[in-house]
């Protein structure tokens, strides 16, 4: 699997990938595949590795942006501070929704445990974190969910699927459904770039959702033509710095 081959959008200033669900971002503390260990793939012509500008979870696939040089990355990083980057996921939930969409604002704190581990939780006195969704399909006891966070906190949709919808995604072995992959997809980006357009990329459905990708309304947005290589909601970004494992952004 060559990295090269997942690129959605590149120009001088940066590239947005379509991470495969399974590859983490950081090396995790055990070893093995991960972006990090593979950016010399990514470099496609620069002297300089390219820097990730947020996160996703291992198991979470879809839109995931680099700058490719440091202009470009303060560029992005205000962006992300700013609250300016738009971000879409798709989530399948193991359940049904009386609501057609709505927006949660459950605070998360996370909790450690010697035997378990650590994992995100509503917690009133923990940072705030919004989640607006609607959604899109429903069958067989499953439904297809659009999520826009508007802030940054780990875990933020896994958890607000959970406990504020009362149905996890299916897949997540911590917070929802085990078995079989996390079905899971960043799959819309927009990043403003001041005076240039936006980088604005949709990432296709993974072929592990089967059916579901045709329920996926294909007008929502046009994926962006690949150009040849050469406040108090706050929103994190972040560099190729170490990450707790399976720690993300928001998904």
């Amino acid at each position: 699997m060559l990295l090269s081959s997942y690129i959605l959008f590149i120009d001088g200033e940066a590239f947005v990938l379509d991470k495969p669900a399974g590859l983490p971002v950081d090396t995790p503390k055990r070893g093995g595949d991960s972006i990090e260990r593979r950016l010399d793939e990514l470099r496609f012509g620069f002297k300089r590795f390219p820097t990730a500008m947020h996160r996703l979870d291992q198991d979470t696939s879809g839109c995931l942006v680099f700058a490719r040089h440091p202009a470009a990355r303060a560029k992005i990083q205000q962006a992300f501070e700013a609250g300016a980057v738009e971000k879409t996921y798709l989530a399948l939930l193991a359940g049904t929704l009386d609501a057609d969409e709505g927006e949660i604002d459950l605070p998360l704190a996370k909790k450690s445990s010697a035997e378990a581990g650590w994992k995100m939780i509503g917690d009133s006195k923990g940072q705030r974190a919004v989640t607006r969704w609607r959604k899109i399909a429903e069958r067989d006891g499953r439904t297809l969910v659009e999520f826009r966070p508007l802030t940054g906190r780990t875990h933020q949709i896994r958890v607000h699927a959970r406990e504020g919808l009362g149905a996890g995604i299916v897949g997540d072995r911590v917070y929802g459904t085990p078995g079989g992959p996390m079905l899971l997809h960043a799959s819309r980006l927009v990043v403003p770039r001041g005076g240039k357009p936006p980088i604005d990329v949709t990432a296709p459905l993974p072929d592990h959702w089967g059916e579901w990708a045709d329920l996926v309304p294909q007008a929502v947005v046009p994926v962006e033509e690949v150009a040849p290589p050469s406040t108090e909601l706050e929103t994190g970004a972040a560099g190729m710095t170490p990450a707790e494992p399976s720690a993300g952004d928001e998904a």
